[in-house]
């Protein structure tokens, strides 16, 4: 299996019941990333697990309820508790227009209208109204929101995402 290949689509926060169910915090917009059927791979620790096929997913709170299959009973669920979920791309459907895996975003250059260069993405996270990139250069940390106002344009071929930022965006 080649790594780079795996996406992460969630990390199990706790178990559920007696039967192995997993709570699980999805990063994916939709359930049906989560489909039965699909295979994923919990990686805890940086180690790659076995792969394990989807039984069943229900929506639970903020996130997932996820049965896999070999994980039956609580005591080998609680084995995986803090463990990433990840899928192979090739299960996942490309995204629409105008969307990204965040994966995809993930170390692109980001060059800012005036200033130019400002950083590589490092890290994405989301917020109640848009998601934030995380720019880092050596020295300076920058927050863009992903918002049209912003963002002029993501070229993942180019890799490379141009922006129009304020000058209070931009504080060096």
């Amino acid at each position: 299996m080649d790594r780079t290949s795996l996406f992460t689509i969630g990390k199990v926060a706790g178990v559920h019941g007696l039967n192995g169910n997993l709570k699980v915090w999805s990063f994916a917009d939709s359930i049906d990333t989560f489909s039965p059927g699909r295979r994923v791979f919990l990686q805890s620790k940086k180690e790659l697990g076995q792969p394990f096929n989807i039984l069943k997913v229900l929506p639970h709170k903020k996130g997932v309820l996820l049965s896999l299959e070999g994980i039956d009973n609580r005591t080998l669920a609680e084995n995986f508790v803090g463990s990433e979920i990840l899928i192979d791309r090739g299960q996942l459907p490309e995204p629409e227009e105008g969307t990204w895996y965040w994966q995809d975003l993930l170390g692109l250059d980001v060059f800012d209208t005036k200033k130019g260069f400002i950083g590589k993405v490092k890290e994405i996270f989301p917020t109640g109204a848009h998601d934030i990139l995380v720019v880092m250069d050596n020295k300076n940390e920058t927050l863009v929101p992903m918002h049209k106002h912003f963002i002029n344009s993501i070229d993942a071929q180019q890799k490379a995402i141009k922006v129009n930022l304020p000058e209070d965006l931009m504080d060096y």
